[in-house]
């Protein structure tokens, strides 16, 4: 049994926090469903704190405030609270901030007689496409609570997901930082001192110890134009992939990279599937949800799937049959879609589909980390160890030389 920490609301739209024992976070977060609470946020123990540090800011914390807001929303729509009335509650426990006046906007938008999703459509930065369509949907079945759960059952997802990553990902990257700061090191203060040491001495160098010596005076000659350079080619780097032929051809290498190709198409399949299913399980036209999907796609390849599957669709085709011949989704995920396809659950079964790949994709995740700390940390010492014997060999020469030894 895993002890999980854990974020929901009651009936009254109190937050509750604690912690609860179970197999899988999925199995935690039934368990706490059946309590009658709202959940908002169920992480394993030992990762609840690290993990909020790790995600960062920008996009992924307003997937977070969306989420909650959703949440909270939900709660106080399905106790029998008005949609303005909620929505003016929620308005007071926020701090000031832009996020306040996003919702306070809202508010008023709605006091006005506009729809929850209008009053949306305002603020596209902080409510895309996909939230406005479910709550639009909410709206028109008269399940607004349904789809508002949904919509923070999916932002919360993907705020998760990307936490996941990028909390994997800090700590190789600080590996490596220190690696080249060591190096650096080396070669700008401590390879200098032994270079007039062997001029001192008139030693003879071997190969290895002559090359890192030259690398050091032409790093110290010529450091401004080295850090000139490599300024230059992060800078360069990074607004070409903004280019839409730079994030085209980035995309495209990305998921074809050995190992971290198949990672990220299991991260793209993963989204992909949640949020269709999600689409389709509320009631969205399947040529809307793919359209949907697409827009929020962040991989031009997947972008283009699904521009296919919207084309093969008009025409007839089941999507199956389209993402069976794109090669980007597994033949099992397609086969599942297909079987979807015939009983006419294929929101059910996509939401399944996401919810096994997510699983994996966690374990996958902890193992790249656990395999690259490692492989880090041991280029690193053998580098230094390289550094080191080259530096130290020519006196060893000279010692074993010297007389009276031997």
């Amino acid at each position: 049994m895993k002890r999980f920490a854990y974020t929901a609301y009651n009936a009254d739209g109190k937050a509750v926090l604690g912690h609860t024992e179970a197999e899988t976070r999925q199995e935690a977060e039934d368990h706490l469903r059946a309590k009658g609470l709202f959940v908002d946020e169920v992480r394993e123990a030992d990762a609840a704190t690290t993990s909020a540090r790790a995600a960062g800011s920008g996009r992924a914390g307003g997937l977070k405030q969306v989420a909650v807001f959703a949440r909270q929303l939900a709660v106080l729509v399905t106790s029998g609270t008005t949609v303005v009335d909620a929505l003016a509650a929620l308005e007071k426990q926020l701090t000031e901030g832009a996020w306040k006046k996003t919702v306070s906007d809202v508010r008023r938008r709605v006091e006005e007689g506009e729809p929850l999703s209008e009053a949306m459509n305002a603020h596209p930065r902080s409510f895309d496409h996909v939230t406005r369509s479910l709550i639009a949907a909410g709206e028109s079945s008269g399940k607004l609570a349904v789809m508002l759960d949904r919509v923070a059952a999916l932002a919360r997802k993907r705020y998760h997901t990307r936490s996941a990553v990028i909390g994997a990902l800090v700590y190789p990257a600080l590996l490596i930082t220190v690696s080249l700061g060591v190096l650096a090191m080396m070669v700008v203060f401590v390879l200098p001192r032994f270079t007039g040491m062997f001029e001192s001495l008139d030693a003879t160098l071997p190969p290895s110890t002559e090359a890192l010596i030259a690398i050091s005076e032409w790093t110290r000659g010529h450091w401004p134009w080295l850090l000139g350079a490599i300024a230059a080619a992060v800078v360069g780097a990074v607004v070409w992939i903004r280019t839409p032929a730079g994030k085209d051809a980035s995309d495209k290498v990305v998921i074809r990279l050995p190992l971290l190709g198949s990672i990220a198409r299991s991260f793209a399949t993963a989204a992909t599937a949640r949020l269709l299913g999600v689409l389709l399980e509320s009631r969205v036209p399947l040529l809307e949800a793919l359209s949907l999907t697409r827009d929020a796609s962040t991989n031009n390849e997947y972008r283009r799937l699904l521009e296919c599957a919207s084309d093969a669709v008009e025409r007839g085709e089941n999507v199956s049959a389209v993402f069976e011949r794109s090669g980007l989704i597994s033949p099992a995920v397609v086969e599942a879609i297909r079987n979807g396809e015939r009983t006419g659950n294929v929101g059910q079964i996509l939401t399944h589909i996401a919810n096994f790949i997510d699983e994996d994709n966690e374990v996958l995740v902890k193992s790249l980390t656990s395999i690259l700390e490692p492989i880090i940390l041991l280029v690193l010492g053998v580098v230094v160890a390289f550094v080191a014997i080259s530096m130290f060999l020519p006196l060893f020469d000279l010692t074993a030389s010297a007389p009276g030894v031997g």
